[in-house]
């Protein structure tokens, strides 16, 4: 009997021969893949996407976009796979899209589970599901559809420019958020350095949100930002010492 990576990559493959273009990137490196359904949230402009269980705030200013996706309890990880990044294709199903190929998305929020339901709860684990925002739906199945099965498989993320970081927290106490984060997308571990300090280990509030409780109003703030690749970037004096809260800063460096 073939594999299932060999049935993916066969189903992909008679998918590119029709429609070669819009499929091509869906065939290499095929291994990795999975099942899981997919559903979306939200309207065609993406209200009701923002302001997610990740902590990033308006996805367009931080470079997400549409191009996003709430993740149940099975992907989520407590946050921990917020950001991380995903090909997803619509998969056996009459309402797939006939060449529509795959779609990319980040995980920016969480898909909650219902336990006061027993049927139709497509967020409760132990399953996988994706809750897309309704553009990226739309890219790979009908509307009426509401809910399809798909194949999926974990991706790197590509981003431009460096790492970025949101200040937000009071004199006492320092909140950071990491974002675009390029690579695996995934962060797991933050450390902060303040110009009159050694290095700090942060630790993770809630989604991609860092905390610490050391005082560092006044000084310069360099991270050590390292991904679930265990791969780790550092950004020097990134955040200058007349920061303010509620301010954003980019780093010169990203994952790739």
């Amino acid at each position: 009997m073939a594999s299932f990576q060999n049935l993916v990559a066969g189903f992909l493959m008679i998918e590119c021969l029709f429609f070669f273009i819009a499929c091509l990137d869906g065939v290499s490196g095929s291994g990795g893949w999975d099942y899981a359904h997919a559903t979306f949230y939200g309207d065609i402009h993406g209200n009701e996407t923002m302001q997610g269980a990740c902590g990033y705030g308006d996805l367009f200013e931080q470079g997400y976009g549409l191009e996003t996706t709430a993740l149940s309890t099975a992907l989520f990880q407590d946050g921990l796979a917020c950001g991380s990044c995903y090909q997803i294709v619509c998969y056996n199903s009459p309402w797939c899209i006939k060449g529509a190929g795959s779609i990319r998305v980040s995980a920016t929020n969480f898909c909650p589970p219902n336990y006061t339901k027993t049927e139709g709860v497509w967020c409760n684990p132990p399953q996988k599901h994706f809750d897309l925002s309704m553009p990226m739906f739309l890219k790979m199945a009908e509307y009426k559809a509401g809910i399809v099965p798909v194949m999926y498989r974990r991706v790197q993320c590509y981003k431009q420019g460096g790492l970025k970081f949101e200040i937000k927290g009071n004199p006492y106490w320092t909140l950071v958020l990491v974002y675009n984060v390029g690579g695996t997308g995934q962060v797991i571990d933050v450390k902060i350095k303040g110009s009159n300090t050694d290095w700090i280990q942060m630790s993770r509030n809630w989604g991609q949100n860092w905390q610490t409780g050391v005082v560092l109003v006044g000084q310069s703030l360099s991270f050590q930002v390292t991904t679930s690749d265990n791969k780790m970037v550092q950004n020097d004096d990134v955040v200058p010492a007349n920061w303010q809260f509620n301010q954003n800063f980019e780093g010169r460096y990203n994952f790739h």
